[in-house]
């Protein structure tokens, strides 16, 4: 059955512990997301194995309920509210601050497990990294805080550059705002000027290369605003066409990544709701942030723009891709 289609076999009222629950029907979990059906593929390939890893297989002992914002990210507060109609047991927000926080609007007694970049406390979505409190808990893989190592790494490689440009979706305004602050601060710790470029489309993201390259800046600094992950493949050939040295998360096939495994984090959302659906109250779980950072290298990237890496970023690689 494809994931566009709802799921039927609503659970019944929204509480927990879970695990008291009558057993007539199969818990529901609503999974919240701003992307597309087809984008998500790879994040709920990730996101599933932590619930089995928990003793949860969709359909056999939890059935899902998904609802998709399509990039169109002023979707998601009736896309969260039309879930707690439905009165899901549990709702996953996967990928987006935005979900997540229409999520936490639209519900204060359904728990709500969230995958994010931002900070959470900075946003709004917790009081407390290790004590939640309320309702809501998750992973954060803390890319808006990575933004000033990401730019000092590429301002290493480009050390000429005057300027260093940063990609930012305002479609995620309190991102947004956040990675625009940092990158101002940071670029001027490092003596360059940061130039901001929005995008929120395939077409926007097209555009901002094209400014770039007019602009004259020296390399290029995605944010892991999930539009930019799931646009990986579009951003990774614009970089090789402009021939621009950008950075990014891993897995998003660039000439440098630095961050946490991203395969990683999901699977421990999964791991999250799967302790929810046993009774776990959110409150009781702190935030998951990442305990490795990984600086990966793409030298078969890095030969193709003619670029030859300072002996000391190769040092430090985790991986270097020949």
């Amino acid at each position: 059955m494809k994931r566009r289609t709802f799921i039927g076999g609503l659970g019944s009222a929204a509480a927990w512990p879970l695990a008291a629950r009558a057993q007539a029907s199969l818990p529901v979990v609503g999974i919240l997301s701003g992307a597309t059906f087809e984008s998500m593929n790879a994040l709920l390939a990730w996101f599933y194995p932590g619930l089995a890893s928990e003793g949860f297989i969709e359909n056999r002992n939890f059935t899902t309920q998904f609802r998709w914002a399509d990039d169109k990210y002023d979707r998601l507060p009736a896309l969260a509210a039309d879930l707690v109609r439905r009165r899901v047991d549990l709702i996953v927000a996967l990928g987006t601050t935005p979900g997540a926080l229409a999520a936490k609007a639209a519900t204060q007694t359904i728990p709500i497990v969230f995958v994010v970049g931002t900070d959470p406390v900075e946003v709004g979505l917790v009081p407390s990294l290790a004590r939640p409190n309320g309702n809501v808990t998750g992973v954060s893989l803390l890319v808006v805080e990575l933004l000033a190592k990401n730019l000092s790494l590429m301002h290493e490689l480009v050390p000429s550059a005057s300027s260093i440009g940063v990609l930012i979706n305002p479609a995620n305004p309190r991102e947004a705002e956040a990675e625009t602050r940092d990158a101002q601060t940071a670029a001027r710790m490092l003596g360059v000027r940061s130039l901001a470029l929005y995008a929120s489309t395939p077409s926007e993201i097209e555009t901002a290369f094209e400014t770039l390259v007019r602009e004259g800046a020296g390399g290029l600094v995605v944010t892991g605003e999930a539009f930019f992950f799931f646009q990986r493949d579009q951003i990774a050939a614009l970089a090789a066409r402009y021939k621009v040295p950008a950075i990014g998360l891993p897995g998003e096939g660039l000439l440098m990544a630095y961050g946490a495994n991203v395969a990683d984090m999901y699977r421990q959302g999964g791991v999250y709701a799967g302790r929810i659906l046993k009774g776990a109250n959110p409150a009781d779980l702190p935030v998951v942030q990442p305990t490795k950072l990984q600086l990966i290298i793409n030298m078969k990237t890095a030969k193709t723009l003619g670029i030859t890496f300072p002996t000391g970023l190769l040092v430090r690689a985790d991986e270097v891709i020949e």
